[in-house]
């Protein structure tokens, strides 16, 4: 590849951006925030020309590394700052690159009238550079240090309106909980350098089925569930999945571009990218299967009951997710499919969550869609770009999610024995799910009675509102988000283009039937999908919505609670280790401070005592030379006797 070099700007433009803004001070306000924008627009053409050059590439050309020089050096411990060009890392960096300067653009409105824009493009930048760092290393190191850097970044934009404590704690949940996921990658990489004595893709990867039968199976069961308690952590999957309802409490364009588009697709990457040791390790890789299962119901279940159109939103991402985790379990026949719908799901989910910051910015910053109802008309463009990418996420063909999310549910029913009927039925009662809490987003946002005053008469009791459409440049980026969830799963899926592109990464998977015709397979998905639009439909476009929530059964009360994640949470995590703690504490105290201070106060008492043979009178020395003699005396009289 003839642009190879340019690899390192992917990642030094946005970082450049980022430095400018945060330390060049308020002197950078009036215009920094187009310096973000440009930074990222850059990024995304250096990314385009390296695109179209592998393009032209033969295909066992197409896996490249530029390596800038050596990073560590140290005994049996050898790592290159090097960046790996393939055509999985050059998908991600397209998403990011083109997505993420769309919402810097969007930001530049949504964000008008904060006093500290010009610091939240620099955390944009900052995301932006840790995530083409974590895509583009060459070695699972180079990869924690953008692992890292998007963690800290997502703390900073979520905690970024800090001055309400429920928002700073938001952003310190998510770090603490992403914390949690990075100490599996780093047992990981730890198990790696002992079993393959390198931590870079261009030794590790190769090896993998070597290091099984050298290493033994345990060893890379270990390793593949670490991995896996990695992707959990930055992918909000089972069982850390709490963090990312509250980081709804970020800025809107936060969500659409870290939380829809780019760091929660993360762990996906990091499977992808490990799938070597993951077919090394059976029974870790059918692990990642069973937790994509059960998040993307739990994830499900929890959007029907979200009145905040932002959270639904986020269930909505952590289902989705887990349909892409469940690929990556699949083995070589999903990891495609599991790329496939996290690029088509970029677009859609960016759009709806850049659609409702229009819909905030229209409703004054209020997110319950009980009351909002009946915008369609009064805004058109959000209405329309919207219902494009509902239409896209609940598979409708001939929309983006028809071609990526189907292929995931037909690789679901590949395979033998029991597999391919629960993941495959899970499949499938996800997509109906999916698409009975979306229209229901998109019935009480946009359909039936508004349930808002505009200060006329019959209105008692609602909140006045006066909404309008956002201005251009929030649209301009909603329409173009709407026109890749109309057309880019139909472009990518002709002739299996797209998974032909990855596989000089991914490798030549063998078709497979599955165990039910696809023919049925796409007609029983679709007539589960009309099911759910339409009993949404005669819930909440055809009757009347209720302001206040009505009274419900058990599990609707749940969800309304994130199943309550956090109680377990807080029951089998936070208490037992407060208890831990204490008990550490009391041992520390009693044992370990108790025996040594013990021992300095029986030393100063034996002192105090010792202390008081030298008072300074000579009566006392004459009496204890008395003394003294006395027993001298008695010791020879005894002796002598």
């Amino acid at each position: 590849m003839q642009t190879l070099s340019l690899a390192p700007w992917l990642v030094a433009t946005p970082m450049i951006g980022a430095a400018v803004l945060l330390l060049g001070g308020r002197r950078t306000d009036r215009w920094g925030h187009w310096l973000g924008v440009l930074a990222s627009a850059a990024t995304f053409v250096v990314g385009l020309v390296m695109l179209l050059d592998m393009l032209g590439t033969p295909a066992e050309e197409r896996v490249a590394v530029h390596t800038v020089g050596t990073w560590i050096d140290s005994g049996p411990l050898h790592v290159d700052l090097g960046f790996q060009v393939d055509p999985l890392s050059l998908t991600f960096v397209m998403l990011v690159t083109f997505v993420g300067t769309l919402i810097h653009v969007y930001s530049v409105a949504y964000m008008d009238h904060d006093v500290d824009r010009r610091r939240f493009f620099g955390y944009l930048n900052l995301f932006v550079a840790a995530m083409l760092l974590l895509v583009l290393a060459d070695s699972y190191l180079l990869l924690f240090v953008g692992w890292e850097g998007v963690g800290l970044a997502s703390f900073l934009l979520i905690g970024f309106w800090d001055g309400r404590r429920e928002n700073a704690v938001a952003g310190k949940k998510a770090f603490v909980m992403n914390r949690v996921g990075d100490m599996g990658l780093i047992v990981a990489m730890m198990l790696l350098l002992a079993t393959f004595g390198s931590v870079s893709f261009a030794d590790v990867l190769p090896a993998a089925g070597e290091g099984a039968t050298a290493a033994g199976q345990a060893t890379m069961t270990a390793i593949g569930l670490m991995l896996l308690l990695a992707a959990c952590g930055k992918s909000a999957q089972l069982p850390l999945q709490a963090w990312l309802g509250d980081a709804m409490a970020g800025p809107t364009p936060v969500s659409a571009l870290i939380h829809a588009a780019t760091m929660v697709t993360a762990g996906v990457y990091l499977l992808v990218r490990s799938g070597p040791l993951l077919e090394a390790a059976p029974d870790a890789q059918l692990v990642v299967a069973i937790v994509g299962a059960l998040t993307l119901l739990f994830g499900a279940v929890v959007g029907t009951a979200k009145d905040d159109i932002k959270k639904a939103l986020a269930a909505s991402t952590m289902s989705q997710i887990g349909y892409m985790m469940l690929a990556a379990g699949l083995g070589p026949v999903g990891y495609a499919f599991a790329i496939f719908h996290l690029l088509t799901h970029g677009f859609f989910k960016a759009g709806l969550f850049l659609g409702a910051g229009s819909v905030m910015h229209a409703m004054d910053d209020d997110v319950n869609m009980r009351r909002f109802g009946g915008l369609a008309r009064l805004l058109p463009v959000t209405a329309i770009t919207m219902g494009l990418g509902w239409l896209a996420i609940l598979g409708v063909p001939p929309f983006s999610g028809f071609f990526s999310k189907d292929k995931i549910i037909e690789a679901a029913f590949v395979g033998e024995g029991w597999r391919p009927w629960v993941f495959g039925v899970t499949a499938l009662l996800g997509a109906g799910i999916t698409a009975y809490y979306m229209s229901r987003l998109f019935f009480m946002t946009f359909m039936g009675r508004r349930r808002w005053s505009d200060g006329g008469p019959g209105d008692d009791g609602a909140p006045v509102r006066h909404p309008h459409e956002s201005p251009r440049l929030m649209t301009w980026p909603m329409i173009v988000l709407a026109v890749g969830s109309v057309g880019l799963g139909g472009v990518l899926a002709v002739g299996d283009r797209f998974v032909t592109w990855l596989e000089p990464v991914t490798g030549h998977a063998e078709h497979h039937e599955p165990v039910l015709p696809v023919w049925l397979l796409i007609t029983l998905t679709l007539v589960l999908v009309a099911l759910g639009i339409l009993l949404a439909f005669r819930q909440f476009a055809m009757a009347a919505v209720p302001v206040t929530p009505p009274r419900a059964n058990v599990l609707v009360r749940a969800a309304r609670v994130d199943l309550h994640q956090d109680d377990v949470n807080e029951a089998l995590v936070m208490r037992p280790g407060q208890y831990l703690t204490r008990a550490l504490v009391y041992t520390d105290r009693a044992a370990v401070d108790g025996g040594w201070l013990g021992l300095a106060g029986g030393i100063g008492r034996l002192g105090a005592r010792l202390r008081r043979l030298q008072n300074g009178y000579v009566r006392s020395y004459a009496a204890t030379m008395l003394g003294g003699l006395g027993i001298v005396a008695l010791v020879v009289w005894a002796l002598a006797s």
